[in-house]
């Protein structure tokens, strides 16, 4: 499914969900991202958001595609998220595959930032570039001296021990974790950098439960408010992740989940796809109609 979206519309749900602190994000590939927290704050005149102890920007979102999609967990219980995504053929090629020094970064989210140094760690990842940051003269130098090194588990480990910013680079769009030391107890960690090392070892470009749509790869996500956060179902927010997959999800799938939810005996589905989204359907149905899975 490789739908025309407009670019007004996307533009849209990327500043609406900018403007919505209640909206979590992640911008990386399959394996290596970072995780942005709800509660951004969004900065006006830009397509951006800062949130304590980093940030969120994009640039020209016109080659992005947007898909929305619902992921049956068991138990009664789903997840949904939108996949950012870029056509396969506009994600560049031959990126490093070494430690490699990238100049000062100038289109740091932050003024105060632009003259620190970025690096790239060389995972050589089609949907993104996973990136250092340093001001500090020895992580500054300890990088420096990493140059041209493969990335192996034991040269990130020591980089990413580094006090310094995690900044991720995917098509024009980026996501910065700023160093802030330990975390004190209560205190908010705000964004942060996941690796998985099992999942970058699959060179997959997404987890295999999520139908995006071939010839897509997404670059990262954002996740509305979930309808059962707090422990009951919230009509509410069910109803705007439904208007999401309306605008932006596989019109099929949509068309399966309906029939389900209208209490059509709906065979099961040929694909992976359309049964998880028979399994998603019947779990709404239960919460819909009464208090849920027993």
């Amino acid at each position: 499914m490789r739908q025309r979206q407009d670019a007004a519309a996307l533009r849209g749900l990327i500043a609406g969900a900018l403007a919505d602190p209640r909206t979590g994000w992640s911008l990386g590939a399959y394996g290596a991202a970072i995780l942005v927290p709800p509660g951004a704050r969004p900065l006006p005149g830009r397509l951006a958001a800062v949130v304590p102890g980093g940030a969120l920007a994009f640039g020209d979102p016109g080659a992005l595609r947007a898909f929305a999609y619902e992921t049956a967990l068991g138990g009664g219980a789903w997840s949904h998220a939108v996949a950012l995504c870029l056509p396969a053929e506009s994600c560049p090629t031959g990126l490093p595959d070494r430690v490699t020094a990238l100049g000062p970064d100038r289109a740091a989210a932050r003024p105060e930032d632009r003259d620190g140094e970025l690096f790239d760690l060389g995972l050589g990842l089609r949907a993104a570039r996973l990136c250092l940051r340093a001001r500090d003269g020895a992580a500054l130098a300890a990088l420096r001296a990493a140059r041209g090194r493969a990335p192996s588990e034991a040269v990130l480990a020591a980089l990413l021990a580094l006090p310094c910013d995690r900044v991720v680079l995917a098509g024009g769009h980026r996501a910065e974790a700023l160093h802030r030391g330990e975390a004190r107890p209560g205190e908010d960690a705000g964004p942060r950098l996941q690796i998985l090392p099992k999942l970058l070892r699959q060179r997959r470009s997404h987890a295999a439960t999520a139908p995006i749509p071939a010839g897509l790869v997404p670059i990262g996500s954002l996740q509305p408010p979930h309808p059962l956060a707090g422990g009951g179902f919230d009509a509410a927010r069910h109803r705007a992740f439904q208007a999401l997959l309306a605008a932006f999800g596989d019109p099929d799938l949509l068309a399966l989940k309906r029939r389900v939810l209208a209490g059509e005996a709906v065979p099961p589905p040929a694909t992976r796809a359309g049964r998880g989204s028979l399994r998603v359907a019947q779990a709404q149905a239960r919460w819909r109609d009464g208090p849920g899975p027993a």
